[in-house]
């Protein structure tokens, strides 16, 4: 099998090192922007396929065919973001003889629209946050349905993600006014204007559960990840085990998501994601139909290779593992070093970088397509690398954080560290139980400001 990985970035020269263990040819496609990427040059062929923009380039799905025609390459692996959730896509690839490295295009689309989602996860009998029952369109239902949940109420999306498409109407007065943006801003950034409502849950964690499952049935899920530090509902820092989540909600948390799984016939890997309340009770959000940015913690916590098991189970191969298999080792944490300054409102930061050098030391993990005099297009995601830090527990691992962090070193674009090494000297932040998704954005209002990194 020779696999055309559709996408850029750290997470395209992830699926290439896990193709070639595998030992499996790879086909890097690029935009023009992207001739001198790292993922350009460690794939066995490289094509070229539009425009710095994604419209012409990663999101041209016919772009995308032709390289496979031209290059002979029968698999597709879409990696994150662009085409990874669309189910069209999906269904293209399967109906022209490709094996596409994810969910079935019937999963996609049941799990990719929120309100069929959360009808899926009803019955599947997990938890759900109270809300309207699917779409609503009228303005004035909604309202009536706005009254019966009771404020503050979220209006989302049917067809968003990334944090875009959500409202938040604090009360009666506001409600309209916010109905009609957040229908507007889903028609523009989805091309779909449905929108449905929601419980605001108060002072909510956001937790994730990794399930995988094959094309015979077989499930497991493989713990969960805390995504709680976001900023602007882009996440910062994730960490698993959630320092709030016990091991018997553990067990229901990830007996509840095998259950939406298979109440879809969904085979791959994938994510469930939990809002937890304040009392501890969790409840359903959404599904990602895809490999996730944070799937390296989890990695690290199993020993489970997440990338190669997605494209074994597109192989029509088992899974590896049971769920009795499954051990959690230590304390694993994420930081995304992204090209942004802290200090100006996260602005993003692209240009050369001038040097690179990561950090290393045992129980470090760097993933990352950056090298020195690397230039940071401003086409795209602005994520520079990955750092992932492993410790027998939550202690060691933020010790061993702040050491690595002091050792990244960056020079000719703004980065995250000096968030990250904020955080870790943070009483909040390492206390562990006492914030929630707010905490960030609370903090930035107060006007707490991040040093700069010395080498940015």
């Amino acid at each position: 099998m020779k696999v055309l990985i559709a996408n850029r970035g750290e997470i395209a020269v992830r699926v290439i090192r896990a193709c070639h263990d595998l030992g499996l040819q790879t086909v890097a496609v690029y935009s023009q922007a992207d001739s001198e990427a790292l993922h350009v040059l460690l794939a066995d062929e490289a094509i070229c396929i539009g425009e710095p923009p994604s419209s012409k380039s990663y999101l041209k799905v016919a772009n995308l065919l032709s390289a496979c025609e031209i290059t002979n390459a029968t698999a597709i692996h879409p990696g994150y973001g662009f085409l990874s959730e669309n189910a069209n896509f999906a269904s293209i690839c399967e109906s022209c003889g490709l094996t596409f490295i994810g969910p079935h295009h019937t999963s996609i689309s049941l799990l990719g629209n929120k309100a069929n989602a959360k009808s899926i996860a009803k019955s599947a009998k997990c938890p759900i946050i109270p809300g309207s029952e699917g779409v609503v369109d009228d303005i004035n239902q909604a309202l009536l349905e706005a009254r019966k949940i009771g404020f503050p109420v979220f209006i989302k999306a049917s067809a968003g993600g990334g944090g875009k498409g959500i409202r938040i109407a604090e009360s009666e007065e506001d409600f309209i006014k916010k109905f009609i943006a957040a229908k507007t801003e889903a028609e523009v950034s989805f091309n779909n204007s449905d929108v449905y409502l929601e419980k605001m849950i108060v002072n909510p964690r956001h937790v994730e559960v990794q399930i995988i499952g094959d094309k015979f049935g077989n499930y497991a899920y493989l713990g969960e990840r805390d995504c709680t530090i976001q900023r602007r509902r882009q996440k910062l820092i994730e960490e698993t085990p959630s320092p709030i989540i016990s091991s018997s909600m553990r067990k229901k948390m990830g007996e509840a998501a095998i259950r939406i799984a298979k109440q879809a016939k969904y085979y791959s890997v994938g994510t469930v994601e939990f809002l937890v309340d304040e009392n501890e009770d969790f409840y359903f959000m959404e599904v990602n139909t895809r490999i996730q940015v944070e799937h390296t913690i989890t990695e690290e916590l199993t020993g489970i290779d997440l990338v190669q098991e997605q494209i074994r189970i597109a192989m029509g191969e088992k899974l590896s593992f049971k769920q009795k298999d499954i051990e959690f080792n230590g304390h694993i944490f994420e930081f995304r070093i992204n090209a942004e300054n802290p200090s100006n409102n996260f602005s993003p930061s692209p240009g050369k970088l001038q040097y690179y050098i990561p950090p290393g030391g045992p129980h470090v993990r760097v993933d990352s397509a950056c090298y020195s005099g690397y230039k940071i297009p401003p086409n795209y995601d602005s994520l520079i690398a990955k750092l992932i830090i492993k410790g027998k527990n939550r202690t060691e691992a933020i010790a061993r954080a702040k050491r690595a962090l002091k050792e990244f070193h960056i020079s000719g674009v703004d980065s995250t560290i000096s968030f990250h090494l904020h955080m870790l000297n943070d009483p909040t932040f390492i206390e562990g139980t006492k914030y929630n998704l707010n905490y960030i954005d609370s903090l930035l209002s107060n006007g707490c400001k991040f040093e700069p990194h010395k080498d940015s």
